[in-house]
């Protein structure tokens, strides 16, 4: 079995969050780069090809950084488990700040490898109230997923999970699923397919809270003891297997 995140650097677990959220933007931002050149003329086999590469792309990364630092990569998922009793305040800020660096690194590599500037701030307008109401959806259900999974000692699915509902909210929500702050923020850096206007971020990061808000309240019913999505995943924990929760 493997050690637990507590016995884990928080350094070494912060560079995990780093690395995974730089490879996570660029698939995001590649992806919707090549999407858009290689069908300019068919925006929903963009978003196919787009939706495809980002949720394999975001299961083969849980998968690699999970053992690590419990594979968040994305600020709500880790305002989650702090409030479901997992990582302590510390730990949250340390993993939202190499969250949010690794996002940016991400973007600006995408970019990079298109032949496009490293920073060229998007104008592709998101806004409106559906847009809103799909992300707060988007982000309930990412987060009903993972702790789902977690909670029901099934968390080696994780991956898999969250990888195949990222595939499917790019296509069931009208926002293609964002549901992720650094994600959203980052996204502002890239004036591509996968772009989002800076004006447009900020009615997309609360309505992502609200989700975050909802998920946490249902996931309390459901679980008054409130699991961390941590612990199970850097331990290893086999579908029924015993996991010692944290405190």
């Amino acid at each position: 079995m493997s050690p637990s995140l507590e016995s884990l650097p928080l350094p070494g677990r912060a560079l995990a969050e780093l690395v995974g959220s730089a490879l996570l933007l660029a698939a995001i931002v590649g992806s919707g780069i090549a999407a858009q050149r290689l069908s300019p003329q068919d925006g929903g086999l963009e978003l196919l090809e787009s939706s495809l590469a980002t949720g394999a792309a975001l299961a083969a990364l849980i998968l690699a950084v999970g053992p690590v630092s419990g594979a968040h990569l994305n600020p709500l998922v880790t305002l989650t488990d702090h409030l479901l009793g997992g990582v302590g305040r510390l730990e949250c800020l340390v993993y939202w700040a190499a969250q949010a660096g690794g996002a940016v690194l991400g973007t600006i590599l995408a970019n990079l490898m298109f032949g496009l500037a490293p920073v060229e701030l998007s104008t592709r307008a998101r806004l409106g109230p559906d847009l809103w109401l799909s992300e707060g959806l988007a982000t309930f259900g990412l987060l009903f997923v993972i702790f789902s999974l977690v909670r029901s000692r099934r968390a080696t699915l994780v991956p898999f999970g969250a990888g195949a509902y990222i595939t499917a909210a790019y296509w069931f929500t009208s926002s293609t699923s964002f549901a992720n702050p650094a994600v959203t923020m980052a996204r502002t850096l890239s004036n591509t397919f996968a772009g989002i206007a800076p004006g447009s971020v900020a009615p997309f990061l609360l309505a992502q809270l609200v989700g975050t808000g909802v998920a946490v309240a249902v996931l309390r019913l459901l679980d008054p003891g409130g699991s961390g999505v941590d612990q199970v995943l850097t331990q290893g924990t086999e579908p029924g297997e015993p996991v010692d929760e944290l405190g």
